[in-house]
């Protein structure tokens, strides 16, 4: 489990997170939604050390992160596996490479060792015969998909996604949804993803929170998200008339 606490961040006499406070559960995928801009991202990158904030604290299992020394943070980070937006695969390593990476960086494991953990993790995510393949010779879903598969190269307690689903069709951003839920279930991972793919959310979203201009505006289910009365929440999910249709039904039920 991960735990925010009186989180504040600001970027000189910009403000971009004020009190944030969220539980983000183990064996779920718990989701920050919210419009651009409005801080999920900085709350990510503060929850992995990118940031360091300016007041709060950030806890894995109780324990501080901030204020670790420098072999304590590093062994939290080793824990952490990251799918970055636009899959940030390396352009000049090949798929196997990519995968490998990771474990070339921190783990002590021989190069045949290394192979056969790539081609596990690789194999996870359907991704077979693909192993020379640069990344601008694979589709944009299966980027994703070698991303998944590289973050979760080192057996991550903490998996963070940023926007899974961006640039997919429909039905790749179901896939890696999908794909994403199923890895969480089976490594019992702390799935933190960052998104303001609605269709996602009410796919895969367990435990979610709403940040609005910087802060922890909403937290709930999704069940609870479609009959919340916080009027800025609704405002956001309910922008398109698909979801007003949604949830005018669900008031008929009440």
């Amino acid at each position: 489990m991960i735990e925010v606490q009186g989180l504040y961040k600001r970027f000189g006499e910009l403000q971009v997170l004020t009190d944030i406070s969220a539980r983000f559960e183990k064996g779920k995928v718990n989701q920050i939604i919210g419009m651009s801009g409005s801080g999920k991202s900085v709350l990510a990158k503060c929850m992995v050390g990118l940031h360091k904030p300016e007041e709060g604290k950030v806890l894995y299992e109780g324990k501080s992160f901030h204020d670790m020394d420098r072999d304590a943070m590093r062994s939290i980070r080793q824990e952490i596996g990251m799918l970055f937006q636009g899959s940030a695969l390396f352009d000049s390593l090949t798929v196997l490479e990519n995968v490998m990476f990771p474990l070339s960086m921190f783990a002590k494991m021989s190069r045949s060792e290394m192979e056969d953990r790539a081609h596990v993790c690789l194999e996870r995510v359907n991704i077979i015969n693909k192993d020379e393949l640069f990344p601008a010779q694979i589709s944009g879903g299966m980027q994703k998909r070698v991303g998944i598969a590289r973050a979760i190269a080192m057996n991550p307690k903490y998996l963070f996604v940023d926007e899974p689903n961006s640039g997919l069709d429909p039905q790749t951003s179901i896939v890696i949804d999908e794909l994403i839920k199923e890895i969480t279930e089976e490594f019992d991972t702390t799935t933190i993803v960052i998104t303001h793919d609605m269709n996602s959310v009410m796919e895969t979203g367990e435990n979610i929170v709403f940040i609005h201009k910087g802060r922890n505006a909403w937290s709930g289910t999704r069940d609870q998200l479609l009959r919340s009365d916080n009027q800025e929440l609704n405002d956001f999910i309910f922008a398109g008339s698909l979801m007003r249709q949604v949830r005018d039904s669900l008031k008929g039920k009440d």
